[in-house]
């Protein structure tokens, strides 16, 4: 049986969920684990059914404790923390798992992800192990791809339900919010199956009525060394869209993420998977698990997703 030591710096919705998932996965396997929460608030009560797996809580603040050495730090703080969060761990961790982006900015040191290069640091990419898009890298020659049209629109005041969307970082530039950088995922998935481009062209602005100050569009089109790409994002769509579209010579193949649905259109053959969220994060977590105990390389390191970012903003 092994012991896990593990903090947790930040704690909001995308924060509860891996720590639910980190403690169910760790238990079904056996073994045991003691997480600490760094938190910017301690007022603030924990919810009941996470409470109890508490070790211990400490203001982020704070100066860490020179002995404190986890097994992995999870970074789960607002986006224009990550960058400082890991560098203030940096010393006190064997490994990390950030939550997307690494920064919310291309105008960082660098040097920093050298330092961290000896150890597993992962970051977050979920939606690679979306059914949909595990079934196209399985099933699909993708990369026979002429070209490929992504998109993801969906409508912010609804995604954080009880919420003011207002108040929540994608509202807020300085937060490191915006459409671009906020769907990341998109970006993430378009790389991991055709690399990265060697052109790119945006246009990222605030057109919508929404009360915010960052982006609600981003608009791209890319060519890499075997494929067009082009990509849509926007936080007004009132029906959500998250999907793909690949352009093979033998036929188009509609890959409706959101849906789980996979439509050959000229062969007419649909495929229906199960695309329950948690299902495909918990998988996530397993994986990155299995790179901290040596079982798989690490194939989401910091660097590539430095890129990716840089991506985001229309930079190659």
């Amino acid at each position: 049986m092994r012991h896990y030591s593990i903090a947790f710096v930040g704690l909001g919705s995308i924060g509860k969920r891996h720590f639910k998932n980190v403690c169910e996965l760790i238990e079904s396997q056996g073994d045991s684990y003691d997480i600490d929460l760094y938190r910017s608030d301690l007022s603030r009560e924990l919810p009941s059914d996470i409470l109890p797996k508490v070790a211990k809580q400490f203001l982020y603040a704070d100066e860490i404790s020179s002995d404190k050495l986890y097994d992995a730090v999870f970074v789960t703080n607002p986006t224009s923390m990550h960058y400082e969060a890991v560098r203030k761990f940096a010393k006190h961790a064997k490994s990390f798992f950030i939550e997307k982006p690494v920064s919310d900015s291309t105008e960082v040191d660098e040097s920093l992800f050298d330092a961290i290069n000896n150890i597993p640091s992962y970051v977050a990419c979920p939606l690679r192990y979306n059914p949909v898009l595990q079934y196209v890298k399985e099933n699909i020659n993708y990369k026979d791809a002429i070209a490929v049209r992504a998109i993801s629109s969906s409508y912010l005041p609804d995604w954080r339900p009880g919420q003011d969307y207002r108040e929540c970082y994608s509202a807020h530039r300085n937060m490191g919010g915006g459409v671009g950088i906020d769907l990341i995922h998109e970006w993430d998935y378009l790389t991991h199956f055709y690399g990265m481009p060697k052109r790119i062209f945006s246009i990222q602005d605030q057109i919508s009525s929404l009360e915010i100050d960052s982006d609600d569009i981003a608009i791209y089109i890319a060519k890499t060394d075997t494929t067009t790409i082009e990509l849509h994002l926007d936080y007004f769509g009132r029906k959500t869209l998250r999907a793909m579209d690949i352009f093979l010579p033998e036929d188009t193949i509609h890959c409706d993420i959101a849906n789980g649905i996979v439509e050959y259109l000229k062969e007419g053959k649909t495929i229906q998977l199960n695309t329950e969220r948690n299902a495909f994060q918990m998988v996530e977590i397993k994986h990155f698990f299995d790179i901290i105990n040596g079982m798989i390389p690490n194939d989401s390191d910091v660097q590539h997703a430095y890129q990716v970012l840089k991506l985001t903003k229309g930079i190659f």
